[in-house]
């Protein structure tokens, strides 16, 4: 009798290509207990999860302090509120009053207004692209891409934006604490501290001269009663739109340019009707969505499948894997920019859903438009790509090298 299928993050097959695996897990134990937490991989059990407001999202804070206090002996108060004060991992009633003031300004208005500018940003990044004929579409495209416009979205002074991308990478750290070390933490608190000096000279400077910027408007936020962000909370706001938006908007553009680089028949369709591209993208965060996994913690007993989920045990969602799902998804392996990939959990679900994927969408749509419109051919130029390694709950890739032939 052969072994039973457990979920391992760690080999090098499951980085190279998760997918096989989330479909053993799927057809054969889609809710079961592996490294001290329960694993989900079916789309109605994830989806159930994301919705059920009994399964908190403040377990990575707490994770963070108690890593902190194992490995290092440093003050970590700043990064704890920063956990704690993020609309990722807050519960109500915090996270209503944060999210009912931040979404003031992030609307669907306000997120299309910036089209214009994506579009600027994507043109001066392909003149360079196209011009050299052969890059690293990751290093030229993908990763400068979401970096630049949040920073002309923020209005940041250029002595601040030469550091955003940097110290947004090392900030990340914080979503996957158990990885970290005495070292991590000393350079995370460092980091923090520098960029939450950074913006708070910003913020004095908004205050004194408002403009039409991202942070003048969280700064003119307010609810029916009066109530605003206060400053260290809008910072924390400001902090993590780069590191939840950053990584992730990379990796949507890297990996949809993979698929469409794998599957030529697609990019050719594409060609011939870009008005597909809307669509494209959707396929593409079903497809292979840049966050993978995420993380709840149970307050209460829950059945789940044939599982009983007891309270305080840690819970896994396998996005990646609920997307594959043929219960919600027809041919779920193949890549197909035609099909209603309507349901994807690629942004989350319910209260808790991803505050910047429309923005996110906006930079992959305008990234394709231009790079279909600029090029007559787009292709690999090595038989191989590597993904990162300093993450297991975010999908991307190394590089990406290619050739591209300008029209």
């Amino acid at each position: 009798m052969s072994a039973a299928v457990r979920f391992n993050p760690l080999g090098a097959a499951f980085r190279a290509d998760p997918y096989p695996q989330y479909r053993q897990l799927r057809e054969t134990r889609p809710v079961h207990k592996t490294l001290g937490m329960w694993v989900v991989t079916r789309h109605e059990d994830v989806q159930r999860v994301l919705r059920d407001r009994t399964f908190s999202a403040g377990l990575i804070p707490q994770l963070v302090t108690k890593q902190a206090e194992r490995v290092s002996g440093l003050d970590v108060a700043r990064i704890e509120r920063l956990g704690r004060k993020s609309l990722v991992f807050t519960d109500n009633p915090d996270h209503a009053r944060l999210r009912g003031l931040v979404n003031r300004v992030f609307t669907a208005q306000a997120v299309a207004t910036l089209r214009p500018l994506v579009e600027k940003v994507t043109g001066e990044l392909l003149d360079h692209v196209v011009v050299a004929g052969r890059t690293d579409a990751i290093a030229e495209l993908a990763a400068p891409l979401p970096v630049t416009v949040l920073s002309e979205w923020l209005a940041l002074p250029d002595e601040l934006r030469e550091h955003v991308g940097r110290w947004t990478h090392d900030i990340r750290f914080l979503l996957e604490p158990g990885l970290m070390r005495g070292d991590d933490f000393a350079r995370v608190c460092e980091v923090v501290e520098k960029f939450v000096a950074a913006l708070d000279e910003v913020l004095a400077e908004r205050r004194a001269r408002p403009g039409d910027d991202l942070v003048s408007r969280l700064l003119a936020a307010r609810t029916g009663s009066g109530d605003r962000l206060a400053d260290e909370e809008l910072i924390f706001v400001c902090v993590m739109c780069f590191v939840a938006g950053n990584e992730t908007t990379k990796s949507l553009v890297g990996n949809g340019l993979l698929a469409l680089l794998r599957h030529p028949d697609q990019l050719a369709l594409l060609r011939r009707q870009p008005e597909l591209v809307p669509a494209a993208v959707q396929e593409m965060l079903r497809y292979d969505c840049p966050l993978q996994l995420t993380k709840r913690l149970a307050t209460q007993d829950v059945e789940l499948g044939d599982a009983v989920i007891h309270a305080g045990d840690q819970v896994l969602l396998c996005l990646g894997a609920a997307n594959r799902d043929p219960e919600v998804f027809d041919r779920p392996d193949e890549f197909d920019v035609t099909r209603s990939a309507k349901g994807h959990l690629a942004f989350g679900h319910g209260m808790h859903g991803c505050l910047g994927g429309l923005l996110a969408e906006v930079q992959a749509e305008v990234a394709f438009e231009q790079l279909l419109r600029r090029t007559d051919a787009i292709a690999l130029y090595t038989g191989e790509v590597e993904y990162q390694d300093h993450s297991f709950i975010v999908r991307g890739l190394r590089g990406l090298p290619i050739s591209v032939g300008a029209r």
